[in-house]
């Protein structure tokens, strides 16, 4: 027959996919046109410039006939820059080109479609009839984007007449292009006028919906009492395959399926008088709700548009009437009408879930309710989302928001992880169901065929074929399936027994029909399931709708039940790259900045949750820690003591401290405490990290734990440094000893997270602390090791230069001197060996590195004024040196040197500096690391101090030489050695036995003459035993000069005398 001819030689199955996809990228390039001229940062400056004005002005005037020469002066400014417009907006130019190419394609179809009077049937020829109503409605939807283009004239007539000045002539396309844009100035009007000759086939395609929609339009209660989606309602069919006449139709999108309606019957509105199950289908979509999606973030406001369109038209009175009672039905029911759905999905989702977690073989037979829940979940979001940002005037707004939604969103999330983790066993089930039972099935229904046309017996020959070789060694061996051959031939078959007259007619076969829609679903699980969810589960338009998703987000958040979902959030987000197009790339780079914005907030704000808790739990714990330390335990020992003596005790007013542990003591179960509140919270947010390790969005890859550990990296290392409690002003700072504990306290509460979820906390624990042996972090922030060693260089060091603290061998410490100037704190309390020890374990060798280069700063400091002494004394110095063996000499000389006792003072600051550096050192001797520069600093003890001859190499000046530094050094000892006497006559040179030390420190003279000469001769590479011997002091502790040495110049004899009587004025006491 000729018209099957004809659909065999115009290949109308072909052209609906290609055209559809076209349609897609075109309506996106409108959507992206109209965005980017709406917004003033991107929109084209050609619109913007005061230049240009007047020539913008003039072509939405006269557009389409411009007139080049009597616009020449409005037109100058375009003539300036006609290469610059003819490259700024050839893109928007070609876009409007396609739109009307794509009309052109469109329409040559329909009318194709119409002279073969095709069969249109959405329970019959399924894809037939879906690709022709998505024709349709994407058709309109462009040209009603298009309208929305406010600038469409000014882009088309700049575009065209920095052309003609380019050029001379006209670009080809604009007549026609000029004359598309104005013809669709009222869109609807101009569209219904072309649709009038395909009413027919319009109408009978949307009249098919009547067997779908109504079903899956209804109420909760509807679905509740059905059973929707529950596998366990009838145990005995736990097995059998979820099949029916019509399964592409039950996860069909609603609201495609209410734009084809509602947009369809606005074209082809005649049988709305005339046929009442138009009517009635019509109205229905009506009710649903009040806005259907155009494009992204497009928004058809479906009873305003319907009634402003039959205003105009003569018998359409009752019709706008009933567009207003639907409207009015809409306001006041549809809100709860879809909140009660969404609650019901979130119970029938989380029943499925469970069930197929634990025997997840049977997504084999129940695949289809996978589908179908998703296809309802994306249904009612996508519903929510696009009325939460145009609620209507009503008595109940909550129902147009969702704090649960987290919930939803997590389910659909693990629909789609079991599908792909179970992959190979739908693909297992669905190949065997394809082999064995479709192929026979559908090969006795061919059979049963009695006329046949060759085209057809071919097509149908092959999927008998095609279906009967697939086997499961195919799978087992790794086979790629790619069945999209056979779906295709499905629609070209379609195609050609949906015309007139057909000898094969598809709607006379309807067995064949339902046999072969339900084997191309089959033919999807084996190698289309990605794309299948695209279609089911794709709800990328919440990119769109960033303030509706932030605000879903904050919501849920709030809630405690649904902090364990909240990583759906995020996760939503990598599916948003399935929605964009080839034909327009511009839009795919906004959106992955959108998207990336989003994942990242997200993260961050549930980490900064996640870490709040986890932070409060650790400083709960610090604080029962605390309680625990040793000071503390004064007034439990008091209490025991007065009890065991028998003393009053307090009056009935005062209540008994706590001891610590009474708030572990549980006498009611229902009493929940607050560490109750925040481990359960922690519980749930932590539960949310186990949906995932990674995942990828926009091919970027997203760790979430990453988020957390980097949230408690920054404000663990501010609490740490918090914790020291340091106050420049008043020079307080918690010991050292303290601070670590109340660290370990901290490190033992965050362990607790690892039981929870799989985080390296130790190696958050290690850089963090490692970060704190430095002097910033990695922000730039001060840190523990700056603090402390401000405190001991400004608090005690500087007191114990002054004389108000006291370093004392004895103990290994400082202690304070007991005068009325009673001290803020207690030195031994920050210097004896434990809180050094602490010292060191908190700020580390690289800590105690950064402390000694300060205190090698402040020695250098002193050794410069030493230095400015020895050139003012310069003559009486060398001369002293001349006379060393000439007491009267010496004695006339000495009277002449000046600045003795600043120079002792210098040099009993660097010994105090060095004895405290040798404390801190001491500290660190367990750690063992390298040597030299690092052994100073790891507390390994060396002859020569490497950071002290580093200090004092540094000092020279390029003027001076080694001769003269030599010389001066020579001098310096001179003078000290001659300086010493003046001790004598300080009364606060008091030896002490108790502290083994003197009261003014002058007892680190020592220390300070052995470490600086040591450093300052090994600088200049000179012998330090030769010079050293010269020096006639104490210097018991010098490794340099041996006991003989030390008689000659010395003798022992003087020493004991001393000695014994130092100790017979220390009175000793007992008790």
């Amino acid at each position: 027959p000729p018209l099957t001819t004809m659909a065999y030689q115009q290949k109308l199955a072909e052209k609906l996919l290609v055209l559809n996809d076209r349609g897609q990228g075109v309506l996106i390039r409108m959507n992206h046109i109209k965005k980017t001229c709406s917004d003033p940062k991107r929109r084209p400056s050609f619109l913007t410039d005061k230049a240009t004005e007047p020539a913008v002005k003039y072509i939405n005037r006269k557009f389409p006939n411009i007139d080049f020469r009597g616009g020449s002066q409005q037109l100058s400014s375009i003539q300036k820059q006609k290469t610059a417009v003819l490259e700024g907006l050839s893109s928007y130019y070609d876009s409007f080109v396609d739109v009307m190419e794509f009309r052109d394609h469109v329409y040559e179809l329909l009318n194709t479609i119409d002279a073969c009077q095709c069969f249109f049937n959405i329970a019959v020829n399924f894809d037939f009839t879906k690709n022709y109503l998505d024709l349709i409605i994407t058709y309109t939807s462009v040209i009603l984007m298009l309208s929305r283009i406010d600038d469409r004239k000014v882009l088309v007539g700049m575009y065209n007449c920095a052309h003609e000045l380019s050029n001379g002539s006209s670009d080809p396309s604009y007549p026609r292009l000029g004359q598309m844009i104005m013809e669709y100035e009222h869109p609807l009007k101009k569209l219904t006028e072309e649709f009038g000759p395909h009413t027919k086939s319009v109408t009978e395609a949307l009249l098919s919906l009547q067997m779908v929609y109504p079903r899956r339009n209804f109420t909760a209660d509807q679905w509740r009492r059905a059973q929707l989606l529950s596998l366990l309602s009838t145990p005995a069919t736990l097995l059998s395959p979820a099949a029916c006449d019509t399964m592409a139709c039950e996860y069909l999108p609603m609201e495609m399926m209410e734009r084809w309606i509602i947009l369809g019957f606005l074209l082809c509105h005649n049988s709305l008088n005339s046929n009442a199950a138009s009517q009635e289908l019509w109205k229905m979509a009506l009710r649903s709700g009040l806005y259907v999606t155009l494009t992204r973030d497009e928004v058809i406001n479906v009873h305003k548009l319907s009634e402003d369109h039959f205003d105009g038209i003569k018998g359409y009175s009752k019709r706008i009437a009933d567009i207003k009672e639907c409207k009015e039905n809409a306001i006041a029911n549809c809100g709860a009408f879809h909140r009660e759905k969404r609650h019901f999905l979130r119970g029938a989702l989380k029943e499925l879930i469970k069930v197929l977690e634990d025997q997840p073989a049977l997504l084999g037979p129940k695949a289809l309710y996978v589908f179908m829940a998703l296809s309802f979940s994306r249904d009612e979001i996508l519903w929510l989302v696009r009325h939460s940002e145009n609620i209507p005037k009503t008595k109940t707004p909550e129902d147009y928001s969702d704090s649960n939604m987290a919930e939803l969103l997590y389910y659909m999330e693990r629909l789609r992880a079991l599908l792909s983790t179970y992959r190979y066993v739908i693909q297992r089930y669905h190949l065997q169901y394809l082999s064995q039972f479709d192929a026979l099935l559908l090969n006795d229904t061919i059979q049963s065929i009695y006329v046949c046309p060759e085209e057809e017996s071919v097509l149908m020959t092959s999927f008998v074929s095609q279906l009967s070789a697939l086997n499961l060694k195919q799978l087992d061996g790794g086979e790629d399936f790619d069945l999209k051959a056979i779906r295709l031939d499905w629609l070209r078959l379609q195609a050609y027994s949906s015309v007139g007259k057909a000898t094969l007619a598809l709607k006379e076969y309807p067995d064949l029909a339902k046999i072969m829609n339900m084997t191309q679903f089959h033919t999807r699980m084996m190698d289309d399931v990605d794309e299948l969810l695209i279609e089911t589960a794709d709800i990328s338009i919440l990119c769109f709708y960033p303030r509706v998703f932030e605000k879903m987000f904050s919501q849920s958040s709030e809630d405690t039940s649904m902090q364990r979902y909240l990583m759906a959030f995020p996760m939503v987000c990598a599916h948003f790259n399935q929605s964009t197009h080839t034909m327009c790339p511009e839009e795919m780079e906004l959106m992955e900045k959108q998207t990336l914005r989003l994942c990242v907030k997200f993260l961050e704000e549930i980490a900064q949750q996640t870490c709040g808790v986890v932070l409060e739990i650790c400083a709960e714990q610090c604080n029962l820690h605390e309680q625990l330390l040793p000071k503390h335990c004064a007034e439990t020992i008091s209490t025991a003591r007065n009890k065991k003596l028998k003393k009053p005790m307090p009056k009935k007013g005062e209540v008994p401290k706590e001891k610590p542990g009474t708030e572990s003591h549980r006498k009611d179960r229902a009493v929940v405490t607050n560490m109750d509140k925040m481990h359960l919270t922690l519980t749930e947010l932590c539960t949310s990290y186990s949906m995932c390790s990674d995942f990828t969005a926009f091919k970027h890859i997203l760790v979430p734990a990453e988020f957390l550990l980097s949230q408690l990296e920054q404000r663990l290392s501010k609490i740490f440094v918090r914790m020291a409690n340091y106050n420049q002003s008043t020079q307080d700072i918690a010991r050292p000893s303290e601070l670590l504990s109340g660290i370990q306290a901290y490190v033992t509460g965050l362990n607790t997270l690892s039981r929870y979820i799989t985080v390296d906390v130790a190696r958050l624990v290690k850089t963090v602390l490692l970060q704190q042996t430095q002097p910033l972090d990695s922000h730039g922030a001060q840190t523990i090791t700056t603090l402390y060693t401000n405190w001991y260089l400004e608090g005690l060091l500087r007191q114990a230069s002054s004389g108000a603290i006291a370093h004392c061998p004895t103990m290994h410490c400082f202690v304070n001197h007991t005068s009325e100037n009673e001290q803020n704190f207690k030195a031994q309390e920050f210097s004896d060996i434990c809180e050094l020890r602490a010292l060191a374990e908190l700020i580390g060798p690289y800590g105690l590195k950064f402390l000694g280069e300060n205190l090698m700063w402040h020695i250098t400091s002193q050794v410069a004024e030493l230095k400015k002494l020895v050139f003012e004394n310069m003559d009486v110095l060398v001369q002293l040196k001349a006379n060393f063996d000439k007491p009267e000499t010496l004695s006339n000389l000495q009277k002449r040197l000046t600045g003795c006792e600043n120079v002792l003072k210098r040099m009993t600051i660097i010994g105090v500096i060095l004895s405290f550096r040798k404390l801190a050192q001491d500290a660190l001797e367990e750690v063992t690391m390298g040597v030299y520069e690092l052994a100073s600093a790891t507390g390994m003890k060396c002859d020569i101090d490497p950071a002290l001859v580093s200090a004092i190499t540094n000092m020279r000046s390029d003027n001076s030489s080694t001769e003269e530094e030599y010389k001066i050094t020579c001098l310096l000892l001179v003078y000290i050695a001659v300086s010493m006497p003046t001790l004598s006559i300080d009364p606060s040179t008091f030896y002490s036995r108790e502290h083994g030390g003197h009261q003014n420190n002058v007892h680190c003279l020592s220390t300070a003459i052995n470490h600086l000469s040591a450093a300052m001769f090994t600088a200049q590479d000179k012998n330090i035993q030769q010079h050293l011997k010269e020096f006639l002091q104490i210097v018991e502790e010098s490794p340099f000069l041996s006991q003989d040495m030390l008689e000659d110049c010395f003798p022992y004899v003087l020493l004991r005398n001393a000695y014994r009587e130092v100790h017979r004025t220390f009175i000793h006491t007992m008790g």
